[in-house]
Formats: structure tokens, C-alpha cells, sequence
């Protein structure tokens, strides 16, 4: 048999050691990096949710009077409504909510609106007939969307399941009311 070599022989200047401290240089640096992207991450979310609270905030003041301009006399409105019902296993938040002794509205707010936001909208409403049956509440619910960008897609989806479609014109902003009659749950 041949000799047998047991040293790995590494180019000129390369040691064990050097070795090493690279890969906990690469190491840490992967930590670093990790740590930056969830930073950005978080930034972005936060820097999202205050674009949503300012898009809220230069909508809700004004829909109170148009949608009496439509013929609903909303006495009450609130801004993020919580529901939390533990016992039931119902919970959700309402971006605003206008309400009346016959009627509510649940309006959802988006900067992008979205099919999928749409979907969470009915499953929120549906979530509200369920709260209101429980309590014996017989009001009935209508709903609204709003977005500062709303594409084709979304603003035909929004009117054909039943929607009020709140987006902006200039200085204020137009309500469209759904095709056919208003979705009521």
C-alpha cells in the first residue's frame, strides 16, 4: 500500500483557522442580514397600516352625509368597531360602522382593494348576521367597500355581490351603489 495522506493540503496561507473564521464571519453576516430584512419587513408593515389609517381618516368623516344623500339616515358612526364574542368564537374589527335602529353598514377600508379583501368583507358580514342573530338584534346589514386604487376586476366583483363602492374623485370621493339591489345580511 501507498502512504496514506491524513493532512488536507490547502493552497498557500490558507489555514484551519482562517477557515473557520470565515464561515463565522458568513455566519454572523447571515444573522446581520436576517436581522435587517425583518427590520424592513417591519417598517413596511407599519409604514402600511399608517397608509390604511390615513386612507381611513380622509374617508370616514364624510360618509355619514353621503350616504344620507342616498337615502340611509346613519345616526351612529365608529371607527375601528371591535366585535368580540369569546363564547360564539366571533371576533372581528370594522373599519367603520354606521348604524341606525333598522340598519348598519360595515365598511371596509383598503389603499389597494383587493377580490380577497371582498371575500374577508362578506365572511366579516356574515360574522355580524351570526353576532346579531345571537342577540336577537334583526337589524339588517349592508356593506361597502373603499380604495384609493380600485381596478376593473375588483370594482365589477365589489358591485355584482352586492357592494357600495367607495372610491375618490378629486378633493372627496363617490359612492356607487351595487348592481341590482344592495346585498342584505
Amino acid at each position: 500500500m501507498g502512504n496514506v495522506q491524513t493532512q488536507i493540503d490547502y493552497p498557500k496561507g490558507i489555514t484551519f483557522e482562517k477557515v473557520w473564521a470565515t464561515i463565522e464571519s458568513l455566519s454572523l453576516q447571515q444573522i446581520e442580514t436576517d436581522r435587517i430584512i425583518k427590520e424592513v419587513g417591519k417598517r413596511l408593515g407599519d409604514f402600511t397600516n399608517n397608509f390604511g389609517d390615513i386612507v381611513e381618516h380622509m374617508i370616514a368623516p364624510g360618509l355619514q352625509e353621503k350616504f344620507f344623500e342616498l337615502g340611509f339616515d346613519f345616526q351612529e358612526v365608529s371607527t375601528k368597531h371591535k366585535v368580540r364574542d369569546k363564547k360564539n368564537d366571533i371576533r372581528f374589527q370594522i373599519d367603520v360602522y354606521l348604524q341606525n335602529g333598522d340598519a348598519a353598514m360595515l365598511v371596509e377600508i383598503k389603499a389597494d382593494l383587493t377580490i380577497s379583501d371582498i371575500n374577508k368583507h362578506i365572511i366579516r358580514l356574515e360574522k355580524m348576521r351570526k353576532y346579531a342573530d345571537l342577540r336577537g338584534d334583526k337589524r339588517y346589514f349592508l356593506g361597502a367597500v373603499a380604495g384609493i386604487v380600485v381596478e376593473d376586476d375588483e370594482r365589477e366583483y365589489a358591485l355584482s355581490n352586492g357592494f357600495f363602492l367607495i372610491e375618490p374623485s378629486g378633493e372627496n370621493f363617490n359612492i356607487t351603489l351595487p348592481y341590482n339591489k344592495p346585498k342584505e345580511w
